[in-house]
């Protein structure tokens, strides 16, 4: 297994899809590309939207095979993960798709102001514990650094199969006073009219959670 994924890390750095960012790299010049994605690498003036904490990308490869008009970005720090979805995408020909292997508290260091449209958390490493959640994506800690790339009424995304972690996040939205736009702690039952890919793209986590019965919570707001 640890050659397996030694192999797919090594292979992943020669995609031409994929991206690294080292701690060094994010506290001096930051990645070669912030600020100039749209003329550097996508060739388009097309919303970027990202996915944090991608894990195989099936998030970043589904939506941008349903919105080849957007552009996307998956974020992880483990590379190995990003190769499923980099060479989907490669060998899906699909141009409008990238990733990045690097912390997401470097993310400004990969994009500059107002550079990002929307942003998708999409079903986060568990952490029950309430001071880790705290801790976790979208504390303010976070949300200010999303703020810096996003660009003004720049949309925010959650998924996760944990009521705990989408309770916590509510209560961020609430007491920073953002603008709540979408809330439900059980997507699959309810029956208010959505966007159908929050329910046909699923993430392995998401299918894995969902056969066991666990309910899964969207929420969506503006910063």
């Amino acid at each position: 297994m640890a050659k397996r994924k030694l192999k797919k890390f090594a292979e992943v750095r020669s995609f031409d899809n994929c991206f690294f960012l080292s701690f060094e790299q994010s506290q001096a010049e930051g990645l070669p590309l912030k600020g100039n994605w749209h003329k550097n690498y996508f060739k388009n003036n097309n919303p970027i939207v990202l996915e944090l904490g991608c894990g195989k990308g099936e998030y970043t490869v589904g939506l941008a095979k349903r919105y080849p008009n957007k552009n996307f970005i998956g974020v992880d720090i483990k590379g190995n993960r990003i190769w499923t979805g980099a060479k989907t995408a490669i060998e899906d020909k699909m141009n409008n798709v990238a990733f990045i292997r690097t912390r997401i508290d470097n993310i400004e260091a990969c994009f500059g102001d107002g550079e990002i449209n929307e942003i998708w958390i999409t079903f986060p490493d568990p952490q029950p514990q309430l001071s880790r959640i705290r801790n976790r994506l979208t504390n303010m800690k976070f949300i200010n650094k999303y703020k810096q790339i996003l660009g003004n009424g720049g949309i925010i995304n959650l998924k996760t199969d944990s009521a705990s972690f989408y309770e916590y996040t509510g209560e961020v939205v609430a007491e920073n006073k953002l603008e709540l736009l979408d809330a439900t702690n059980d997507l699959y039952a309810d029956t208010t009219l959505r966007d159908e890919a929050l329910t046909t793209i699923k993430t392995y986590y998401e299918k894995k959670f969902s056969d066991l019965g666990f309910k899964i919570c969207y929420l969506k707001f503006r910063v």
